[in-house]
């Protein structure tokens, strides 16, 4: 039983936000129904029949109904619902057994009137109950205006029943205006929410889209750059290998200065293709950390940074960043949470990235962390970093630690190292001539 409980609430908190949404609007529609056959229905009922044969026998029979329409209403609401999602066809079939079992009850409720004995003021609100579990349904499967259309057959089709048992004057007034009400309850507490479910599955679907299209987008980024830095030179490569090999076969001289040419154009392409790479794999910490309060804060979440990236360098920032990605994935995907801290501190000795949620209900075991942090530590590794893991009262911690905190000092300026390239080059076309 224990285990079972602590499934459900894994499984629980493994939804995403707008699953639980709608787990909890499923829940109340289902609850609804229930709700009214004992305020609308069971009551009143008990109350305005008196005890005889007859009215007891109708009496019974009318509460079996609302029963049935309870059940089927639970029965039909998803496949209802799904349909107006858009997920599935509208359950035809289910709408005829729940419009079938709302005439039954109607008619017991207009037999019922027409037996003395029977207090018939109080079967105002069975009027109103037979009406909700078929109008709860109906209002996911057709439109609004087909939803009114046939409601005023009904009412119009019940309003007749009771005239011709001889009901008159006010009572044919309240019995109209019950059943409209009835109408308008059941379209409201379950289109509405429908739609707003249906909105929020929209915006879900449109930033998959989005996520979808930011990926094309950077790599169609890196494949113009790649193209920029590749296609001249590999063009200049071509021709001034055909003119070496125009010039060798003619015996001249020149043909090895065109090929030391090849030699140097062939270098740079490859130290640009480098920083074309590392600009694309290392991760900017500062864009990182303010990606990440976004995205979070856009979730829901609470998100406060603290600290500045400023004087850390490339390598650090590159390993911090990905943690920062890795943990904010983290919070949106695996917790609950409501607030998130992301707190870097810089000292002479070392960096601090801390990343702390709340909304985490226990501890995975160690064994059961995923790839992503294992990925992380490797990166950390690279620059002598540390990572570690706590959890325990609802809160998430994750801390990472580098030794350095300043720009390494080999690690060279970049003009400084065209520099160093240029002499490289240099003293190659020295040796080769």
């Amino acid at each position: 039983m224990v285990g079972r409980i602590q499934g459900l609430k894994r499984g629980w908190h493994e939804r995403s936000k707008i699953e639980k949404v709608e787990f909890q609007s499923m829940a109340m529609w289902h609850a609804m129904p229930w709700v009214f056959l004992v305020s609308w229905g069971s009551v009143p009922l008990l109350v305005a029949v008196r005890h005889g044969p007859l009215p007891l026998a109708l009496g019974c029979s009318l509460l079996l109904t609302a029963v049935l329409q309870c059940v089927h209403v639970n029965r039909t609401m998803r496949r209802s619902l799904d349909h107006f999602l858009k997920r599935a066809q509208p359950p035809r079939r289910d709408l005829a057994v729940s419009l079938a079992l709302m005439v039954t009850t109607l008619g017991l409720v207009v037999a019922l009137q027409a037996v003395r004995g029977v207090e018939a003021e109080m079967l105002t609100l069975a009027t109103m109950f037979a009406v909700m579990p078929y109008g709860q349904s109906l209002a996911f499967a057709v439109p609004i205006r087909t939803f009114f259309i046939r409601f005023a057959v009904i009412g119009a089709a019940t309003v007749a029943a009771f005239a011709a048992i001889g009901v008159h004057d006010g009572r044919l007034v309240g019995t109209a205006v019950v059943i409209t009400l009835g109408t308008l309850v059941s379209l409201l507490s379950s289109r509405c929410g429908a739609w707003t479910l249906a909105v929020m599955w929209e915006a879900d679907r449109a930033r998959e889209v989005e996520a979808r299209l930011a990926v094309a987008e950077e790599r169609l980024r890196f494949g113009r750059d790649l193209h920029d830095v590749m296609g001249r030179n590999l063009a200049v490569i071509a021709l001034k290998s055909e003119l070496a090999v125009q010039l060798a076969r003619r015996g001249r001289p020149e043909a090895v200065d065109q090929m030391v040419e090849v030699q140097r154009i062939a270098q740079e392409s490859q130290r640009e293709v480098r920083e074309v790479v590392r600009g694309y794999r290392e991760a900017d910490l500062a864009v990182e950390l303010a990606g990440a309060q976004g995205v979070l804060e856009a979730a829901g979440i609470d998100c406060r940074v603290t600290g500045s990236s400023a004087g850390l360098s490339v390598p650090v920032q590159s390993a911090l960043g990905w943690v920062v990605r890795e943990a904010t994935t983290n919070v949106l995907r695996h917790g609950d949470a409501r607030r998130c801290d992301i707190t870097l501190t810089i000292t002479d000795e070392r960096t601090s990235l801390a990343v702390e949620n709340d909304g985490v209900p226990e501890a995975a075991p160690e064994g059961r962390k995923g790839s992503g942090l294992a990925g992380l530590r490797e990166r950390l590794a690279a620059v002598d970093g540390t990572l570690d893991l706590t959890s325990g009262e609802g809160r998430f911690r994750l801390v990472a630690e580098v030794p350095l905190a300043r720009p390494r000092q080999d690690e060279r300026d970049p003009n400084e190292s065209r520099q160093g390239d240029r002499h490289h080059q240099e003293e190659a076309e020295r040796v080769t001539r």
